[in-house]
């Protein structure tokens, strides 16, 4: 059985939730994290709560650095005090399509991980063309730990992530036929957790349509097959990492 550590299960992508996660459950998937992005899906978050083996984590992505403000901040510091909220996320920064807010960005950034820091929870880091930025700024946080979403850097970053006590979201994108990280994989292995970042980066075969939590079940299968791994193990090393990190036995 596998945890989906991030995902997006908002109204907007799925017209039934509770299905979704009933077909997830049914590929051995066991539980769920879903990650906010803004107030408005950070509110969603809090409502599917009501789910077996669901969990959320809520924060503000670099995506709306322009238009948060300060009682956001503050209602985020909040809402985390929300019983089975285990972390802050979806946070960090993204340099991809815009370079001219990158101050605004790791200002936000930053003061999301003093919350983190404030309150001992882990963050779910999104970092897209900014690693040295993001390596940087966490390095100022010492005692804040969590995941590094959607990885797929070089073995170099990896290890650095993984010194810095941070475990690396493992998803669709190993699959990807243009994509090497299965080559780096087996020399951090033991530090991955699954997640499909539904509805987005659905894995291969079924790129091209709407992702969904039961696909982590093909993406422990390929990682399986490719490194010559048993599930049960790949199921034993991530469920023990999202414990880790999240505090959390599902």
């Amino acid at each position: 059985m596998f945890v989906d550590t991030h995902c997006h299960l908002y109204q907007e992508y799925y017209d039934d939730i509770k299905t979704v996660i009933k077909e997830a459950n049914e590929n051995d998937v066991k539980g769920f994290i879903v990650a906010g992005c803004d107030m408005n899906s950070n509110k969603e978050v809090l409502d599917i709560l009501k789910f077996k083996n669901v969990y959320g984590t809520l924060g503000i992505h670099p995506e709306y650095v322009s238009s948060y403000t300060t009682f956001d901040l503050n209602l985020l510091e909040d809402l985390i005090k929300t019983k089975k909220v285990v972390g802050i996320g979806e946070i960090g920064l993204d340099y991809h399509y815009c370079k001219d807010n990158k101050l605004e960005q790791q200002k936000l950034f930053k003061a999301q991980l003093e919350i983190a820091s404030k309150y001992n929870l882990p963050v779910v880091i999104h970092s897209r063309e900014a690693t040295e930025d993001t390596i940087n700024i966490l390095k100022q946080f010492p005692n804040v730990k969590g995941v590094i979403h959607s990885f797929s850097g070089s073995l170099e970053v990896a290890k650095i992530y993984i010194k810095m006590g941070y475990k690396l979201g493992i998803n669709g994108v190993v699959t990807f036929k243009n994509c090497n990280l299965i080559d780096i994989l087996p020399l951090f292995v033991n530090d991955i957790v699954l997640e499909t970042d539904s509805p987005y980066l659905t894995p291969h075969p079924y790129r091209g349509t709407k992702n969904s939590p039961k696909y982590i079940k093909n993406i422990a299968l390929f990682i399986c097959q490719s490194l010559n791994i048993a599930e049960i193990d790949l199921a034993n090393i991530t469920n023990l990492n999202v414990k880790a990190i999240f505090d959390i036995d599902v």
